[in-house]
C-alpha cells in the first residue's frame, strides 16, 4: 500500500510538472492569467430634438423630406432602429432617453397646439401617441416645451407613459421642483435570476425658457443653474441607490449662451461633465448638432465622462454601450462609447405610423388648403443679404397690425417700424395657388407679435448688432453669398427693420457698418433721440439673440402668433402682390458702392 500510494504520488506531480511545462515549450508566458471578473453590458439609446416630427413627412413642400445630405426624420424611423436593437439585446438591459425640444416645430405639433389644442379637445398629442409606441423609458423638457404654456405642457405629460424630467424648473412659490427631476430605473441584465442594476436618469431644462417664453412662465416657474442642479442631485441618487447615473440635458456643450449673463448657461454640458463627480454619461440635445462621441475628464476625479448628442428631428440616434462588473458588490463602470445611427438607413416603423395617421393626414389637409393668389412668384432664398418682397410682407403685415391697434392711443403719434428675420431659405410663394403650408414655411416659429419704442439711437445700435452676421469683405473681394455670414450666427439671429433706409458697409468692421440711417423715402438722417415703435417678436423682445434695447416693457401685446397674422391678413385680401408691401430699403455696400 505504502508503495503503491507513493507512485501514484509521483504520477500526479510529474503530469502537473509536465502541465506546467506544455506552456513553456509553446511560447506562453509562464504565469497563468489571472481569472477575468465577469462583465454585463447595458446599452442607452437616445434621442433629441424631434421637434414634432412622427412621419418622414416636409409639411411645407408636401413631399416625403429630404435634404441635400438625404437625412430622413421622424420617430417612425426612430422607432424601427430602437426596435432592432431592442431585438438585437433580447434579455438584457437596454433604455431609451429624450433630451427635448418634442412638441413643437412641425404644422402636426401645431395644429394640436392651436387649431384643435389637446387641451381643449383631450385628443391625445400626437408625439404623446407616437413616443408611448416606442416606449421611452423617460424624457427630459425642452425649452419649446414651454411654448404653448402650462396647461398644454400638463396635458401632454398626463399622456405620455413613461415619467418627464427637468429638475431644475422650480416653482416659484414653493422652491421646490416643478416636475419629477429624476427616476431610478431597476433593470436586468440579463437572462432569469441574472443581478439587478438601478439606472438613474436625471432630466435638466435650458434656462434661457425664462426669456424665450417669459409670458409663459413669468410668476409661476424659474430655472435653476444646470451645473448646479446637477451637482445637487447627483449625489441625492447616488445615496438612494443609482448604480449608473445618466444625464439627459437640454443644453449644447460649447459652453457660451445667446443671450447675456443675466441667466444661467445655455449650453453647458461639458461643464457639468468637467465639474460634478459621480456621472457616468450624458445625452444632450438643444444646439441640433451630430456628437457621436466625446468624453470629457472630470477635474475632480479624473475619470472620462461619456457624451453624445443625436443631431435633430429624429435623423439620428444616439447609441451608448457600457460594461460593467461587480467589486464589492458594488457595481462599475468598466468601459462606455457611443456612437450615431443614422434613420435613413431604415423604414418607417408601421405602429407608429398607425398612431398618428389620421392626425397626420388632418395636417395635411389643412396646410394645403389655398388662403391667397400670388401675382408673382416670391422667394426667401436671397432674403439673407438682399432686401426681398417675401421679407417685407412680413414686415408689412407687422407694421399694419401694431398701427391699427395704436390708433387714437399715447402712441399712436409715432412711426411704425418692423423687425423680421429670414427665418428660411427655401421658402417659396409660388405664382397662382398660394396655400398655409407656403406662409408657414416662411414662418415657421411660434413666434407672437409685441411692440416696443425705440430711440433712434438705439435702433441704430440694434442694426450694428444685427450686422455682425456678415463677414469682413474688402473692398475688391469676391463677395460669395455662400459663404457671406459668420457661420457662428444663425440666421435667426439677423434681422432687417423696415420704416427706415440704411446702408450695411461690409467691408467695415463690426460696430461700424452702420454707414447711412435716415427716414424713410427721405435723406435726413435718424436722430438719436427719435422715436419708433417697433414691431417685434416675442422671442426677439424677451432677449433671444441678446440684440441690444430691445428688451422693455411692451406697448402693444394681443398674444397673437404672427404666422396665423400673416395668413389671415392673405386670407382677407385674397391676392399677395408686392406692389401693396415691397419697399426697398436698406442694401449691403462697400464704401457706398452697391454689393449686389
Amino acid at each position: 500500500m505504502t508503495s503503491s500510494s507513493g507512485a501514484s504520488r509521483r504520477q500526479v506531480l510529474a503530469v502537473a510538472a509536465a502541465a506546467a511545462t506544455a506552456p513553456l515549450l509553446a511560447g506562453a508566458p509562464a504565469e497563468a492569467k489571472p481569472k477575468q471578473p465577469k462583465t454585463w453590458d447595458l446599452t442607452v439609446l437616445g434621442t433629441s430634438d424631434t421637434h414634432g416630427n412622427v412621419y418622414n413627412w416636409d409639411y411645407y413642400k408636401d413631399a416625403e423630406f429630404d435634404d441635400s445630405k438625404h437625412n430622413d426624420v421622424g420617430v417612425a424611423k426612430l422607432a424601427t432602429l430602437v426596435n432592432q436593437i431592442r431585438a438585437e439585446r433580447t434579455g438584457k438591459a437596454t433604455l431609451v432617453l429624450d433630451a427635448g425640444d418634442t412638441i413643437q416645430g412641425t404644422p402636426l405639433a401645431t395644429y394640436y397646439a392651436k387649431q384643435e389644442p389637446i387641451t381643449s379637445t383631450g385628443e391625445t398629442h400626437p408625439m404623446a401617441g407616437a413616443m408611448n409606441v416606442l416606449r421611452y423609458d423617460a424624457v427630459t423638457l425642452g425649452n419649446h416645451e414651454f411654448n404653448y404654456g402650462l396647461p398644454l405642457l400638463a396635458t401632454w405629460i398626463k399622456q405620455l407613459g413613461f415619467p418627464a424630467l427637468a429638475a431644475n424648473a422650480i416653482n416659484e412659490k414653493t422652491g421646490k421642483p416643478a416636475f419629477l427631476p429624476y427616476v431610478i430605473k431597476e433593470v436586468r441584465l440579463g437572462g432569469h435570476g441574472a443581478p439587478k442594476l438601478r439606472v438613474g436618469i436625471l432630466g435638466l431644462t435650458n434656462p434661457g425658457v425664462a426669456i424665450w417664453d417669459k409670458a409663459n412662465v413669468e410668476g409661476r416657474l424659474v430655472f435653476a443653474d444646470m451645473v448646479a442642479t446637477a451637482a445637487k442631485w447627483v449625489p441625492v441618487m447616488r445615496r438612494r441607490g443609482a448604480d449608473v447615473v445618466i444625464i439627459s440635458a437640454h443644453g449644447g456643450d460649447s459652453g457660451t449662451s445667446s443671450y447675456g449673463p443675466e441667466l444661467p448657461n445655455e449650453n453647458p454640458t461639458a461643464l457639468i461633465a468637467e465639474q460634478v463627480p459621480g456621472i457616468d454619461a450624458i445625452l444632450f440635445g438643444h444646439a441640433h448638432n451630430e456628437v457621436p462621441e466625446k468624453f470629457v475628464t472630470n477635474l475632480k476625479t479624473g475619470k472620462a465622462v461619456l457624451t453624445s448628442e443625436p443631431s435633430k428631428w429624429g435623423q439620428r440616434l444616439t447609441r451608448m454601450d457600457f460594461t460593467l462588473t461587480r467589486e464589492k458588490g458594488c457595481w462599475k463602470v468598466v468601459d462606455s462609447s457611443a456612437t450615431t445611427l443614422n434613420t435613413n438607413t431604415v423604414v418607417e416603423d408601421p405602429a407608429v405610423l398607425a398612431a398618428v395617421r389620421g392626425q397626420h393626414a388632418k395636417t395635411v389637409e389643412y396646410v394645403n388648403r389655398v388662403v391667397a393668389q400670388s401675382s408673382v412668384e416670391l422667394s426667401a432664398a436671397e432674403s439673407r443679404y438682399k432686401d426681398t418682397p417675401i421679407l417685407d410682407f412680413i414686415n408689412h403685415v407687422q407694421t399694419e397690425v401694431v398701427t391699427a391697434a395704436l390708433a387714437g392711443g399715447a402712441y399712436a403719434g409715432l412711426p411704425v417700424l418692423s423687425i423680421a428675420a429670414p427665418f428660411s431659405r427655401t421658402a417659396v410663394f409660388p405664382q397662382g395657388d398660394v396655400r398655409i403650408r407656403d406662409v408657414a414655411g416662411l414662418y415657421v416659429f411660434d413666434n407672437t407679435l409685441e411692440a416696443v419704442v425705440l430711440t433712434g439711437a438705439e435702433v441704430k445700435a440694434y442694426l450694428e448688432y444685427s450686422a455682425k452676421y456678415f463677414v469682413t469683405v474688402p473692398v475688391g473681394a469676391t463677395v460669395d453669398p455662400e459663404t457671406i455670414s459668420d457661420p457662428a450666427v444663425p440666421d435667426y439671429n439677423y434681422d432687417v427693420f423696415s420704416g427706415v433706409d440704411y446702408d450695411i458697409d461690409i467691408s467695415k468692421p463690426v460696430g461700424q457698418r452702420i454707414t447711412r440711417l435716415v427716414l424713410a423715402g427721405t435723406d435726413t438722417p435718424v436722430a438719436t433721440d427719435a422715436q419708433f415703435v417697433v414691431a417685434v417678436n416675442n422671442y426677439r423682445r424677451s432677449g433671444g439673440g441678446n440684440f441690444p434695447g430691445i428688451v422693455k416693457t411692451q406697448v402693444y401685446n394681443a398674444q397673437q402668433e404672427i404666422r396665423q397674422l400673416l395668413i389671415d391678413w392673405a386670407q382677407a385680401k385674397g391676392t399677395i402682390d408686392p406692389a401693396d408691401f415691397f419697399v426697398p430699403n436698406w442694401k449691403l455696400v462697400r464704401e457706398g458702392v452697391p454689393v449686389f
